[in-house]
Order: C-alpha cells, then structure tokens, then sequence
C-alpha cells in the first residue's frame, strides 16, 4: 500500500531549503547539503539579490508556493513514501527540468564547467517565473556551461562488427567502449537504414557499461548501420558508426509481410519527448482521494482511458493483429500507451518492453502537454511554433495517434487562473474536440485510397504511407469527423441537457462538453484553488459496460473496483441517454403491424467507436390477450451470448471485411471479416448518423452508410414489424452490447503467440458474457380495430414520459400495472444515486399517476439535471428519463 503524506505535510515544502546558510537549517536542506556538500556556501544558497536564500525547490526564492521541476520531484516522491534523503537520492540521475542534464551533473560536476553547481529545476524555459530574486542573477546557474574539459569521448562500437543478420523482434547484445577522462555520463543508440543520412533512435540513457541486449526492430534491411553516441560527464558528445553494415532479416511470420516502416508517420517520434509522470505517484498527490465526484483521478481510473493498456480485449485484438499484419500493434500502442511509445518501449509492437507505468494507459500528462498540430497565432501557447518547428514532420491533422508533445515540465490545462504546485500553462486546445480526434480518428496506413470512394489499394510495403494523410489511408474508426460533420461541430452546439452537466443553457458542441460534462468542485487539493462550476470531470465515459467487469480478474492488485464500478455505472448512464424510442401501432397490408423509430441523441453515429464486436439491436416482444409471448425478434440468450439473426432482426453495426481485389493476396476468404489490420473494404454500416448528417459530408470522411440508406438530415431510423393478428401489446427494448460472442471466439481461436484469447474468452464466460445494455425501452398498446372485436385487451405494464418535461420544479409520472401487486418508483441521479423514492407499496392493476414536487428524500430542492425514473416490479423493470431545469 502507498503512502501518502498529509497535505499540510506537504505544506511544510514551501520551507524546503529556505533558511540560509548561517540559520538552523530543516530537514530538507541538512538532506539537500549533505547529500551535495560541494553546492554549499555557492549561488544555491548565496546571491546578490537574496542573500541567504535556498532556491532549489520553489519559483518563490523566499520558500513558498509554487515547486519548480526539482521541488515538485521532492514533493511527489515524499507522497509516494520515500524518505527526505531518498527522494533527493532519487533524483540525482533524473533531469527533472528537462534541460539535457541530470541533477548530479547541474550540482556536483563542478571539474567540469565553470558554471556549476547550477539550479537543477530552473531551465531557460521556466527561470522567468521565480520571484523575490533578481533574474539576471539566475541566468548564469540554468544550464551547465564553460565546460573545462572539452574533449569529446572516444567511442569504439565493437558489435555489430559488420556481416551480421539479426532477426527482428529478438533481443541481441551491442558493445561498445567509452572512455573519457571526466568520465561517461550516458549512451544513445541509433540505426540507420540509408547510409547515415537518417537515424531512428533505439535507447536513450543508458548506463556506460558497454553493452546493452538491443531488441530488433521489424526493419528488415541489409545496409544497416549502428550508432553509439557517449557524453561525459562535462557534457561532450563522442560518437562511432559499426565497422561495417549488417542485416536484419524479414519476418517470415504472418499473413501479410508488413513492417514497422508501414506504419511510420509524422509527429513526435520516440525519444523526442521526455519522460511522462506516472500518475500513480505523481499526479493523485494532488488530484486524487478528496472528491470522487469531482477530482480528476477518482474518474480517470474508471475510465477505459486509463484502462486502455489493461483492456484484455484490446491485449487480445494487439496479438491477433501483429500476427497477421507484423508491426502492426505500433498503430495500436501509439493511443493505449502514449507514454511507452513515446518513450521508446514501443519496437516490440506486442507490447512486451512496455513497463508498469505504461499500463496507466493514456496518462494524465499526455492530454496535459499535447500541443495542437495547427499553430494559431495568439491562440496556441507562443512556445508552440518552436515544438512544431524542431519536428523532422508535423502531421497534417488531429488524428492516428500522430501526437505532438511540449518536452517541458509545465501542464497545459484551460484556465489561465490556475492554482497548482507546478507551472502550467493555459491552452485551447485542451478544450477542443480535435484533441479527442488524435487517437479517436484512426486509419490504416498499409492501404492507399484508390479511385473511387470505398476503393482502397495495398500501398507498396515496408515503406512509409507516401501521403502520411489520414483521407489517403483505409479508414478503421471515424468517431472525430462523424461528429465534425455533425450539427454538433457546425452550428456550434445542440441543446441536448441530459448531456451537459453544468453548462447552463444545455447546449453542447465538442467530445469534452459530453465526455468530459462540467460539474462542481475544485481540480485539485492546493487550498487557493478555486472552486468552479465549469470543472470538466474526467471521467470520459464511453460506452464500455463489459471490460470493468473482469479487469479485477486480470489485475487484481493494480486496479479499484470502486472505481472501476463507477465508471460502469456512468457507461450505463451514459447509454440510457444516447438514444430515445417512439412506437407506433400502425395497419401493415390490412395486417396488424408496428413502426419502431429510434433516434441518435449522440454527436457520431450510434453505435459508435471500433467495429470489432460492437453491435446495438432491436427487440421486440408481442404478447396476446393472456399475456403469453406470440412473436419475438431481436431475441438474446444471455446463457449461451447467441443473438439470433431472425428474418425481421435489426443489427446496428459495422461490417469491414476484405475484398474480393485482396481476398486471392492474402489468401483468406473475401466477405466480413474481424481482422482490423487487414480489412480494407466495408460491407455494411447501417448505423444510426447523428443529427446534421448528409450523404456527401459522411462519405468526404470517409464513413458513408453502406448497404443501407439514410436521407439527408434523418438522425433517426424506422423499423417496421408485422405481427400476429392475436397481439395485443408489445415491449420493445434497444440494447447496446460492449463485444460479441463470435468476436470474443475469433480472438480465441486467432491467438496463437499467447493465451490472451483463451484468458479473454474464459472471463467473458463467467461474468456475464458481456451482458446487453438497455439504451430505452418502452411498451405500448396496440390498436386492434378490427382484429378479433371480442377480444379483451388486458392491462399492460407502461411508463409512459414525464409532463411537462423539461419540468420546474414538480411534473407528473402516468403508469399502468398489469397486474396488482409490490410496486417501487423511484428518482436517481446520473451517476445512479437514489434521489426520492415516490412508490413503495402495493398497488391496484391498471392505471396510476404520481406527481414529482422535485425534492429528494430529505426535503431539499434537487438540482438542474438528467434524472432516471425506474418502475419495478416482480416481472419488470422500466426506466425513462426526464430533465429538471430550475
């Protein structure tokens, strides 16, 4: 178990090395001193404009407030559990301000710059925020420099010698010497394919111990070469190429020979960043355990975002598709594990080099230092120009996980009045729907768009996409541009309430006003921190009911449960308001018949997101004058998972496959297939647009419908029934389902490198098997004018809507029993709370109505928002919502 230090303990930092050298000194500068002897009595603790000041840890050179890079190392470790003298030993090999060297080089190589020791958490990029000091003072101590030793290391690179052949994703030891006399600080490792015109980096940082077991990447080649490059200890870089060029072979695995040069494309590329707090340890010190309806950590672990590198389904597809497409998981682990890929753990595209900190999944600090790909001038953070400028490639859109990343320490966030223990800095983009679209657009780089839309080519393989652009590639998920050719992203918002949290006027327009609702309380635990009504709460719900359930099977020692089952109850919340249900009785060729209309209440199509397995579906229920079933379509059996495909079945989903062009390549049959890295075609989507759809819009982005048709501007579908003359009230209920059985055994049965599958396959057995998710549900009466005139038309279970609705504050609640007996009524919340309970009793069959006065069960005024009201009973459950606006 973590400890975590009490926040007024942490408050004690803002004394961290503050008494001068000549006062008693606390604990932290005794620890910082005596660690570092030679720093003392020097600039750290002496300068002309604050005499006896300690600057290591605060911008405040009188010791308070805000931590620069150094002290909010300190701080996050002292949370953690470390001691004083452990976290300032911890840090000695870090580079916490990010300026190229380590806090043991900034203060204790002082035989090798003239400079030193210099102030290990003050950078040219930061330094201007400190007070209570002179500037001009600090600007000598930021960086190393002056170095009295200016001879470069002398390199040797032992192995590869030359002639070798190496095969890919194998491990193999390189060699090297390195000597100097300041001694070897770090090594590098690069290849290069081309000569040495150009190098990918392969390691950072590593140890001078002469040798390192390298994995080999699936770069097949013969004109390889290896770089080793040292720096010493005064900052001097020396470097040699191998003797001779070496090969690595081609995999001979898999269905299609793929490597990963096919899915290179622009952006931040590994090792270009620095390295990402663990939020684990970092960022719950401050945004965690105080509001779990609020703070940013409670939300964020429940989410499939912060799970997105456990998901064992995810495990499961990444082996399947590296198996069949090698290099493939490189696409995949670019949005699972930003932070593994970005720092270099990402060659082995299964997945295998990635560490514990990788497995928090999309971390806090990758959507806190994205910089937009499109510079603004005067909207984006003035430090972007130079990001965008230093890249080799800056991609052309928000989108495949063509990320950019601010190498500095400071958070990007959307309030300029930020309180934290850190720098931040203030960004739009933070807010803007095109964050979401870099890992929520995602493409196929191995396919060229051919000269038709839907027409899609093999590009030549192990080579880069010769566009690098998302609309030239085979389109795998298009949830950003449904939504961006929505009336969502045109008209600038729809009002859709149930959706906005605290937004006053209801109205929503970006992922983030849904995703990421407003709601009350304060960003973190800093106690000037204010208290906002516009707080995004991180709890970035999707759809996902399944994966929280057996991820506690999985890891069970690394998550929360709690978390995890709020986060699915908010999926859950989330899905009762993504559609809505009209039903009406209607004469089909002089036969008794049904329309069923359900409309898209979201901003993309529904259902949304990847195809594999995701499906939503109508049922329908008729029953005669007895109350006995007399037709069913859209039938579910929850013990075996087997949705039948009846005559009348409507499935919404999406059907990629391989074509009949590529089917002969690869040697796998054409038609619908689940093996997202090869599909290059799609045979069906039929799923429902979202308001402000047109047919031109949808197929420019890619995702038209196809083999089924929608009008411009229908965010609705119609489905029509024909049933037996002897019905007499139907139930009708639309279901989402996170997975399917036939994707769960295609993963099964197509995992051959592990057990991932069997493991996947065996937990969906025992927990539900992806139980089916009612989005609406309702019961109607149905006209029988003619049809059998003697008949008695029973009593049927109903929850008819609300009235009015919106309401303030009181409305009314129509219900009618079919028979008598135990009944509850009852008002939840949309996190699932019990608000009041209006019914529990026994009731009379037939019908009943129940005013709602808008309090809860203690008498107090409930708040502006999305409310369920659920009817139980022994035989049913039915849940509506309505939407109290005061």
């Amino acid at each position: 178990m973590t400890r975590r230090i009490p926040l007024p303990a942490l408050l004690t930092l803002g004394l961290l090395l503050l008494a001068g050298s000549s006062q008693a000194r606390n604990p932290y500068k005794r620890a910082f001193f005596s660690y570092y002897p030679s720093a003392d009595n020097t600039q750290l603790t002496d300068l002309p404009s604050n005499s006896g000041h300690c600057g290591v840890c605060h911008f405040d050179f009188d010791g308070s407030a805000t931590r620069n890079a150094y002290g909010l190392g300190i701080e996050t470790r002292l949370a953690q559990g470390l001691s004083i003298e452990e976290a300032i030993a911890e840090l000695d090999g870090l580079d916490p301000d990010n300026d190229g060297f380590t806090t043991a080089q900034e203060i204790d190589a002082s035989g090798y710059y003239s400079n030193t020791p210099t102030f290990p958490g003050l950078a040219l990029g930061n330094y201007t925020s400190s007070v209570n000091v002179d500037l001009a003072d600090l600007e000598p101590y930021l960086t190393p420099t002056g170095a009295t030793d200016e001879i470069d290391p002398v390199v040797t690179v032992l192995t590869p010698a030359g002639g070798e052949a190496y095969e890919p994703n194998t491990t193999n030891t390189v060699s090297w010497t390195a000597t100097d006399d300041s001694g070897i600080a770090h090594i590098n490792l690069y290849l290069s394919d081309d000569g040495g015109d150009h190098w990918r980096q392969l390691a950072r940082a590593l140890p001078p111990t002469g040798s390192h077991d390298l994995f080999i990447p699936n770069l097949p080649g013969s004109n390889n070469t290896l770089k080793v490059e040292a720096y010493d200890n005064a900052g001097n870089e020396g470097e040699a190429v191998s003797a001779g060029t070496f090969t690595i072979n081609a995999v001979t695995t898999g269905i299609v020979p793929t490597s990963l040069r096919d899915f290179d494309m622009p952006g931040t590329q590994p090792f270009e960043a620095s390295v990402m707090e663990d939020p684990s340890i970092t960022c719950i010190a401050c945004h965690g355990d105080y509001d779990p309806d609020a703070e940013p950590y409670h939300g964020w672990q429940g989410s499939m975002m912060g799970q997105a590198m456990r998901d064992p389904v995810y495990l499961a597809t990444l082996a399947v598709a590296n198996e069949a497409a090698p290099g493939s998981g490189d696409l995949c682990l670019r949005c699972h594990t930003p932070g593994g890929w970005s720092e270099g753990r990402s060659f082995d595209t299964t997945g295998g080099m990635m560490n514990a900190k990788d497995f928090q999944g999309v971390q806090c600090d990758f959507c806190h230092r994205q910089v937009d790909v499109h510079y603004q001038e005067g909207v984006s953070p003035a430090t972007d120009a130079e990001i965008l400028a230093e890249l080799e490639s800056v991609p052309g859109s928000n989108a495949n996980g063509q990320f950019v990343i601010d190498g500095g320490p400071a958070k990007r966030g959307p309030y300029a009045d930020a309180v934290a223990n850190h720098q931040t800095i203030a960004s739009d983009f933070t807010l803007s729907a095109n964050l979401c679209g870099t890992c929520h657009d995602v493409s196929n780089p191995a396919f060229i768009a051919g000269s038709e839309p839907g027409l899609y080519e093999v590009d030549p393989l192990n080579q880069a996409h010769p566009t690098a652009d998302t609309r030239d590639m085979f389109p795998v998920e298009r949830t950003f541009s449904e939504w961006s050719v929505s009336e969502y992203a045109t008209s600038g918002g729809v009002y859709q309430p149930q959706f906005a949290g605290n937004k006053p006027d209801g109205m929503v327009a970006t992922c983030q006003d849904c995703h990421m609702a407003d709601v009350l309380g304060s960003g973190c635990t800093e106690a000037a921190a204010p208290t906002r009504s516009d707080l995004g709460f991180h709890d970035l719900t999707g759809g996902n009911t399944f994966v929280p359930d057996i991820l506690p099977i999985f890891y069970p020692d690394e998550v929360d449960p709690i978390q995890l089952w709020s986060g699915k109850v908010r999926a859950q919340s989330m899905l009762s308001l993504a559609a809505t249900m009209e039903l009406t009785s209607m004469v089909v060729d002089g036969h008794l018949g049904l329309n069923v209309r359900l409309y898209n209440e979201t901003g993309h199509k529904l259902p949304s997101g990847y195809p594999e397995g995701r499906r939503a579906w109508i049922n329908v229920q008729a029953f005669d004058g007895g109350g006995e079933l007399v037709y069913e379509s859209g039938a579910y059996d929850g013990d075996t998972g087997i949705l039948e495909d009846d005559a009348d079945a409507k499935i919404y989903h999406i059907e990629p496959g391989i074509s009949s062009r590529l089917s002969p390549v690869l040697g796998l049959p054409a038609g619908p297939s689940f093996h997202f890295a090869l599909n290059d075609t799609v045979y069906l989507d039929n799923r429902i647009p979202p308001r402000g759809f047109t047919n031109a819009a949808f197929t420019e982005v890619q995702s038209p419908p196809v083999g089924y048709s929608y009008e411009d501007g229908q965010y609705w579908d119609d489905t029509v029934y024909v049933l037996p003359g002897t019905a007499r009230f139907v139930e009708v209920t639309f279901y989402y389902q996170s997975i399917s059985k036939e994707y769960i055994e295609f993963l099964r049965d197509n995992n051959t490198v592990n057990t991932m599958g069997q493991q996947l396959y065996d937990a969906w057995n025992t927990t539900g098997k992806s139980t089916p998710e009612p989005m609406c549900q309702a019961i109607l009466d149905l006209d029988v004018s003619g049809v059998d005139e003697g008949a008695v038309i029973p009593h049927a279970l109903t929850l008819a809507q609300n009235y009015p609705n919106p309401f303030n504050p009181q409305t009314w609640i129509d219900f009618s029993l079919a028979k008598a007996g135990p009944v509850s009524l009852n008002i939840y919340d949309g996190r699932g709370h019990l608000v009041r309970s209006l019914v529990n009793e026994n009731l009379d069959e037939g019908p009943h109505q129940i005013r709602w006065d808008g309090n809860d069960d203690a008498g107090q005024a409930a708040a502006s928002g999305v409310y369920h009201y659920v009817l139980k009973t022994h035989e049913k459950k039915l849940a509506r919502k309505m939407t109290l606006l005061r």
